[in-house]
């Protein structure tokens, strides 16, 4: 195994100049000479990377990739494919057919892909040769906790909205809540993209405010979690297009008081990540266990009903709006692991 860590010291030259000496089995694999320029560039606060001159000009990640698309290949298998390369970092993804030309069908995928998944991207190129996108929004135009919290609001508004829809047997309603959660997961891929490129870069992760590239692991898992919330949100919008009924309104107030406690549970904990509070953090955790006796109330009111369609679904809403509040509080366990150093330290 080549040793990739060797030990120099500092000398000083001249009147301002400090020096340190290169492995000499590095020059010679790169080629070098002496009179041969390198560049020094600086990557955070305690990093220097040194490059060979006639490297200088390739960059250590591609900003551009090449997908080539089979006849075959239908429109899911597409979109998936470039939300994985959005989620890696490039700013150009050049969509080419393999042989022939692109279907229509295959083109209309990536458009929607780029209208409706992924965002700040646009198409400057298209052609039934090909396709070209590039993602024009700046790393720091939407900051993660600015993402993040429009990302909660859009759940929490789709959660709401589903419950309003079963109480007034609103179709049209549903539909929209169902339609939502594609803005859910834009915001979703769009805070992931940005993790990755800043937990390559230290000065990056410090502009976008994450204290350590360990915070990444902590804001990915929070945001799975309110992705889940809005999934949910979509599985109650789902029921009133599935049994073309409402819920009477005795039963569903049971089952508001439980959703509206578990979206403020949800709303303390994200507040926690954005103060990183610690207390705030724990006394969250600890609230989310009172979803019990919210549950009480609908259990109770199940007991009562006779129609066993009915009661199927109240149990599947309960089911669902409960595990919005054990996302908050696997949240705040996030927030109290980044925070806890910070804490210690305060005391």
């Amino acid at each position: 195994m080549v040793n990739t860590e060797e030990m120099r010291k500092i000398q000083f030259t001249g009147k301002s100049s400090y020096i340190v000496s290169l492995p000499k089995q590095w020059v010679s694999d790169m080629g070098l000479r002496q009179g041969d320029q390198v560049a020094v560039v600086r990557q955070g606060i305690s990093t220097l990377q040194i490059i060979p001159l006639k490297h200088h000009n390739k960059p250590v990640v591609t900003e551009d990739a090449t997908i080539e698309i089979k006849l075959e290949d239908e429109g899911a298998v597409i979109i998936r494919k470039l939300i994985s390369l959005y989620l890696l970092g490039f700013n150009i993804i050049n969509v080419k057919p393999k042989i022939g030309r692109l279907k229509p069908s295959q083109r209309n995928a990536v458009k929607e892909a780029v209208k409706g998944i992924l965002m700040g991207t646009e198409i400057i190129a298209d052609s039934t040769e090909g396709l070209t996108i590039q993602v024009l929004i700046n790393l720091f135009e939407l900051s993660v906790d600015g993402a993040l919290k429009r990302m909660l609001i859009i759940a929490k508004s789709m959660q709401n909205d589903a419950l309003l829809a079963l109480g007034e047997a609103n179709y049209d309603l549903s539909k929209e809540v169902i339609d939502s959660d594609d803005e859910v997961d834009r915001f979703s891929f769009y805070i992931i993209r940005q993790l990755k490129i800043a937990i390559q870069n230290e000065h990056m992760l410090k502009e976008m405010g994450i204290e350590s590239p360990y915070h990444c692991l902590g804001y990915r898992l929070i945001v799975k979690n309110i992705e889940r919330v809005g999934d949910h949100a979509t599985e109650l919008a789902k029921d009133l297009l599935e049994f073309k009924k409402p819920i009477k309104k005795s039963i569903l107030e049971p089952i508001q008081e439980l959703n509206t406690f578990a979206l403020s549970v949800l709303d303390e904990a994200c507040l926690s990540l954005f103060k990183r509070d610690f207390s705030q953090a724990e006394f969250t955790v600890e609230k989310s266990a009172e979803i019990s006796k919210y549950e009480k109330k609908i259990l109770d009111g199940i007991k009562l009903l006779r129609d066993d369609e009915e009661i199927y679904r109240v149990r599947r809403m309960n089911e669902n709006i409960r595990r919005i509040a054990e996302y908050a509080s696997d949240i705040a366990e996030i927030v109290m692991n980044m925070t806890i150093e910070k804490s210690l330290r305060k005391q």
